[in-house]
């Protein structure tokens, strides 16, 4: 990069295909982002993953917000020499891919976030509303006690680094029947491993930084995004409440809202393969 950060990316796919940039989720790496199998059922397109600042191989930038991954994904995206692209983001990926759509119109065809957070300033949003009592009492933590916050997610980062497949395991406790079923599929639940382990290999700080990013101002207005979004959300997330959901779809202009009354947090990796194809303009369906 410019500042002399380093970033770790990778590609594969069709080289001449439709290019798609991934974001991934809180905490996770460019592994860990869509099945490879689900990528593989999808010839015409070429994937663009990296590591957030902090995770995986990637340099932290401190302080960054949730609007910097549009410097990082346009700078990507000059080195690849895309000239126009997509972006999916899940989860803690979703708002930093509507930060692409929002301040990337020229370069961004259409953006698919799944599982998305509004932003804490969301006016006549209740933001924990909903919310888990352990997602509210860490997002607490962090805006009140972030040097307790920082040294309680480098311990549970180690933890994770140990035995990634324990942490998934204490994950399945707390999730609804639907949320199970789709981390419980061979590839899902390999991918999410590969991913804790690997985004987490060095330290937690893209974790931290994520998370201070997502509770501040993201520095752009999701009223002001022009460009083609759809927007995924599972009735029963209570990671990331529906409340949420229809606070974004209310105001980003050209939402396309899809609600699955009975899908959870974890269900957005069952929707990849149709959001997918909605980003490519192969299928209609998802609008």
């Amino acid at each position: 990069m410019r500042d002399g950060r380093r970033l770790a990316v990778e590609e594969w796919g069709d080289p001449e295909g439709s290019p798609v940039v991934l974001l991934h989720g809180t905490p996770g790496s460019r592994r860990a982002v869509v099945p490879r199998e689900v990528t593989d059922a999808r010839p015409g397109l070429r994937f663009i993953a990296y590591d957030r600042p902090g995770y995986g191989g990637s340099d932290r930038h401190p302080g960054r917000r949730v609007a910097h991954a549009a410097r990082d994904v346009a700078a990507l995206a000059d080195l690849l020499g895309l000239e126009r692209f997509a972006v999916l983001g899940v989860a803690g990926g979703a708002p930093h891919a509507l930060a692409c759509a929002a301040l990337l119109p020229r370069k961004v065809r259409r953006a698919a976030v799944l599982a998305c957070p509004a932003p804490p300033d969301a006016e006549g949003l209740s933001w924990f509303d909903g919310m888990t009592s352990a997602h509210t009492q860490e997002y607490s933590r962090a805006l009140t006690e972030p040097v307790r916050f920082a040294d309680r997610l480098a311990a549970r980062s180690a933890e994770i680094r140990t035995d990634p497949a324990a942490h998934l395991a204490s994950l399945r406790e707390g999730l609804t029947d639907a949320d199970r079923r789709a981390v419980s599929a061979p590839p899902a639940g390999e991918m999410l491993l590969r991913g804790y382990r690997e985004g987490l290999a060095t330290s937690a700080y893209g974790w931290l930084d994520d998370t201070l990013a997502l509770l501040s101002r993201w520095g752009f207005d999701p009223d002001l995004i022009t460009r083609p979004v759809l927007l995924w959300h599972g009735g029963q997330d209570a990671f990331t409440p529906v409340g949420h959901f229809h606070w974004l779809a209310d105001r980003i202009p050209r939402a396309r809202p899809v609600l699955d009354p009975e899908a959870g947090h974890f269900s957005a990796l069952e929707a990849l393969p149709e959001v997918l194809d909605w980003l490519s303009g192969a299928s209609p369906a998802a609008s």
